[in-house]
């Protein structure tokens, strides 16, 4: 199996424009001064991915009051976000990476094990950008239910 080049604390993390659901363009860079946490998840609407978005929107308050952005990024149109901002109640920022460009620079697109066949594919993964926009955690094939507890665990957040 291919290793797909992942990012490590200390990176400078790769920086993009995508649109979001709604179909306003975001760029990280513009971010800079903030703490951002990227998420990469495969599809929008499934439950797992449900579960972490849910989770996310659900600290949102809690994180922003902490200095933290969150950013949601998948492969699916704007069109498809917005639905699953609606119909789930999201106040996270979705973001569309159909071309899976961004996911690749970030070591969050490539090969990994599906129920035991090796498979191209989103990676979940979960980055957290500086200030400085340099990275500092990046944890790749998280689990999507229990991982923003897990996260605030490991960024010592109350």
């Amino acid at each position: 199996m291919a290793e797909t080049p992942r990012l490590s604390p200390g990176d400078p993390a790769p920086d993009f424009t995508l649109p979001d659901d709604a179909g306003e363009q975001v760029t990280l860079s513009e971010l800079r001064g903030r703490k951002v946490i990227v998420y990469f998840y495969p599809s929008a609407m499934t439950p797992g991915c449900t579960k972490q978005a849910c989770d996310f929107s659900d600290s949102l308050d809690s994180l922003r009051a902490q200095g933290f952005e969150v950013l949601g990024i998948s492969p699916d149109k704007p069109e498809k976000l917005a639905k699953f901002r609606e119909k789930e109640g999201l106040t996270i920022r979705l973001l569309s990476d159909a071309d899976r460009v961004v996911m690749t620079a970030w070591g969050a697109f490539g090969e990994k094990k599906l129920y035991g066949k090796v498979v191209q594919g989103v990676i979940r993964s979960t980055v957290v950008v500086g200030e400085d926009g340099t990275v500092e955690v990046a944890q790749y094939n998280v689990k999507a239910t229990g991982h923003v507890a897990k996260l605030r665990k490991d960024l010592a957040l109350a």
